[in-house]
C-alpha cells in the first residue's frame, strides 16, 4: 500500500523494510554544477562582457542592482542551460552556482537577490535600438552585436586558414500569436518568421529575423558584403567561397561574388531546358542502374545561362541519377574552376557537405531555443534569436576549447547539456569559499576536469 504524504514529506512504497521519503529541504541544492563551465568558457574568449557593450544603459548607476553584464549573461548561460522562459529565472534568481558563474553572488540592497527576476530580463529583451530613453533606459546596437558574431569567429583562429566556406540557409520559425511580420508560408504550410544564418563549418557569423513573406535570398547579398569585409579586413589574402542550396542562386549574388573575388557554389533548380542538356547521361545512368540493381549515377560538367535572368554563362555541374525510384537528375552552379574540383568531387565532396549546416540549425533551433519568438515586435524577437545565438556560440567554444579530444568533441548542444552541465551539487556557502559538492557518481568526470583545465589555458 502506497504511503501517504503530506504538504511537504512524500512517502514512496516502502523497500526493503524501509520507508522511502523525499522533501524539498535539501538547502542549496543545484542541479547546474556544470555551469561554472560556461563562466569559464565565457572568460576564455570574452562574449559576455562585449556582448553587454552592444547595449545602451541609462539607469541611474547608484541604484543599480543588476549591471548590464549580468542581465545579459545571465539570460544566455540560462538559456544555455535550458531555461528558454524567463519565468524560469524567478527561481534561478536564488541559484548560486548561476550567481557564481556571472561573478556576483550578493546583491547591494536586503530586498534584492544577486541576479535578476523575469520583469528586469523581460525589459533587457524588450530593449530599442538606438540611445535609451524615458521610458527604456536600456537599449541595443544590433550592427555592434552583427559585427561580434564576426570577431568572435575569427578570433577563434590562431592564424588566417587558407579557404573559408560560409554556408547560407534560410529555415522556418513556425509562430503562433499575433507578433509583428506574420505571414502564412506555402511551403512549410503554416505561419512562420523565415531567419537567415550563415555558418562557417561550426562558427555561426549571422541570425537574421525575417519575415516569410519574401524570397528566401531576400537581404543574403547584404549580410555576405557586411560579413566578408569584415572578414578581409583581418585576412586579406583567405579565400572565401558561398554555398547554399538553389534559392540562393540569384544572378546579383552570384554577380557581385563574381566582381568581388568570391567563389560560390549554389544549387539550381531543375527545369526542362537542363533535364534535356543531360538526357543521354540520364539514359546510361537508367541502363547501369537496371544492370545492377543499385542507384547508378553520372556526372556532366557544361556551361549554361537562363533566357534572361542571367546577366552571363556560368559552369553547371549535373548529377544524372537513377535509383529504384527513378530518375532524380541535379544541378548546381558555380564559380570555382574544374582545375579546383572535378565535376564528381565537386558535388558529392563539397556541395553534399552543406548538409552539416541543417545540424547547425537544429542545435539553435532545438538545444537553444532560437524558435521562441513570442514577442509582440519583431525587435523584440530579433533579440531573443541573438541571445540564443550567443549561447550557441558559448556552448560551441566550450567544445571546441574544453572538449576537444574527448567523446563530446563532436556531440551537439545538447548532448552537452545532458552529460557535463546538468550535474546535481550541494553548495556550501562560508564566509571564504562557495564549494559545490558535486555528485560521487558522475560519469564524466574526466571529461570536466579536461574541460576546467583546457578552458583555464585559454582564459583571456
Amino acid at each position: 500500500m502506497p504511503t501517504e504524504c503530506s504538504a511537504t514529506l512524500f512517502g514512496f512504497e516502502t523497500v526493503e523494510r524501509r520507508q522511502v521519503v523525499a522533501a524539498f529541504d535539501g538547502g542549496q541544492v543545484t542541479s547546474d554544477g556544470g555551469a561554472l563551465l560556461l563562466g569559464r568558457t565565457d572568460r576564455a574568449i570574452g562574449l559576455i562582457d562585449r556582448f553587454a557593450g552592444c547595449f545602451g544603459d541609462g539607469r541611474a548607476a547608484a541604484l543599480v542592482e543588476h549591471p548590464l553584464r549580468v542581465l545579459v549573461g545571465q539570460r544566455v548561460v540560462g538559456i544555455a542551460l535550458g531555461y528558454e522562459d524567463l519565468l524560469d529565472h524567478d527561481q534561478l534568481r536564488f541559484d548560486p552556482v548561476l550567481a557564481a558563474a556571472m561573478g556576483k553572488l550578493e546583491a547591494r540592497r536586503e530586498d534584492c537577490e544577486a541576479l535578476a527576476g523575469k520583469s528586469t530580463l523581460n525589459r533587457l529583451e524588450h530593449a530599442p535600438v538606438g540611445a535609451p530613453t524615458r521610458y527604456h533606459k536600456i537599449s541595443h546596437d544590433g550592427a555592434a552585436i552583427e559585427r561580434l558574431f564576426v570577431d568572435l569567429f575569427i578570433e577563434a583562429h590562431g592564424a588566417a586558414p587558407e579557404q573559408i566556406i560560409l554556408d547560407l540557409d534560410a529555415t522556418d520559425d513556425p509562430i503562433h500569436g499575433e507578433q509583428e511580420g506574420r505571414f502564412f508560408h506555402g511551403y512549410y504550410g503554416g505561419y512562420c518568421y523565415l531567419p537567415l544564418y550563415i555558418f562557417c563549418g561550426r562558427h555561426l557569423l549571422a541570425a537574421k529575423l525575417r519575415p516569410s513573406n519574401i524570397d528566401g535570398s531576400a537581404g543574403a547579398l547584404e549580410e555576405i558584403i557586411r560579413i566578408v569585409a569584415r572578414i578581409r579586413a583581418r585576412w586579406p589574402q583567405v579565400r572565401i567561397v558561398l554555398r547554399a542550396d538553389s534559392g540562393f542562386a540569384r544572378d546579383a549574388l552570384m554577380a557581385w561574388c563574381e566582381a568581388n573575388g568570391v567563389d560560390y557554389l549554389f544549387g539550381l533548380a531543375r527545369n526542362s531546358r537542363l533535364e534535356a542538356e543531360i538526357a543521354v547521361e540520364l539514359e546510361a545512368a537508367a541502363i547501369d542502374s537496371l544492370a545492377s540493381g543499385q542507384a547508378a549515377r553520372r556526372f556532366k560538367d557544361f556551361t549554361w545561362t537562363t533566357r534572361d535572368s542571367w546577366s552571363r554563362e556560368r559552369r553547371v555541374v549535373a548529377k544524372a541519377e537513377h535509383t529504384r525510384q527513378g530518375s532524380n537528375p541535379r544541378f548546381v552552379v558555380t564559380s570555382l574552376t574544374p582545375q579546383d574540383y572535378d565535376a564528381r568531387a565537386l558535388y558529392e565532396d563539397v556541395y553534399c557537405a552543406r548538409g552539416e549546416m541543417e545540424n547547425r540549425i537544429k542545435e539553435q533551433q532545438l538545444d537553444l531555443f532560437a524558435d521562441r519568438t513570442s514577442a509582440k515586435t519583431m525587435r523584440a524577437n530579433q533579440l531573443r534569436l541573438w541571445f540564443a545565438s550567443m549561447a550557441y556560440v558559448l556552448m560551441e567554444a566550450l567544445r571546441r576549447i574544453g572538449l576537444a579530444g574527448t567523446q563530446f568533441a563532436n556531440a551537439t548542444c545538447g548532448t552537452i547539456r545532458l552529460k557535463l552541465l546538468k550535474i546535481g551539487a550541494l553548495v556550501k556557502r562560508s564566509v571564504r569559499r562557495l564549494k559545490l559538492a558535486m555528485a560521487s557518481a558522475f560519469p564524466y568526470q574526466q571529461e570536466y576536469r579536461n574541460a576546467y583545465v583546457l578552458l583555464g589555458q585559454a582564459a583571456r
